[in-house]
């Protein structure tokens, strides 16, 4: 197994990134195209299993606040058609760093999400 490959770090970016605009727009149907259907995602205080629990909570969730901020990205490939990513989150006039990870496969339908995880630290 390649690890690293450059083309798919290239394609699972460019997927992060149209991610991250749609999160931040609040473009839910967006959001939720970047998901595959039996997807497991754990919030700071939610979980959903599967793609229909995940619409029902981002219908209900509203938006993010404005600012957010992405630090310290990274993204490795482990053969061509998985993908890990992870990142730290900010908002303006907050210290805290929320930490979120992803993991990409590539199916039949393009890359998705199949597991995702955000978090933010416990005071």
């Amino acid at each position: 197994m390649e690890i690293d490959r450059p083309d798919v770090i290239a394609e699972v970016t460019a997927a992060f990134e149209a991610y991250e605009r749609a999160l931040v727009d609040d473009d839910v149907p967006a959001m939720l195209s970047f998901f595959a259907a039996r997807a497991v995602r754990f919030g700071i205080a939610d979980q959903q299993k599967g793609i229909e629990e995940q619409a029902r909570w981002r219908l209900a969730q509203g938006g993010l606040p404005p600012g957010r901020r992405l630090e310290d990205t990274t993204i490795h490939a482990y053969g061509e058609s998985t993908a890990i990513v992870t990142t730290l989150f900010g908002y303006p006039g907050s210290g805290v760093l929320g930490r979120q990870s992803q993991t990409w496969v590539r199916l039949p339908s393009g890359w998705k999400i199949v597991h995702a995880h955000v978090s933010e630290p416990q005071a």
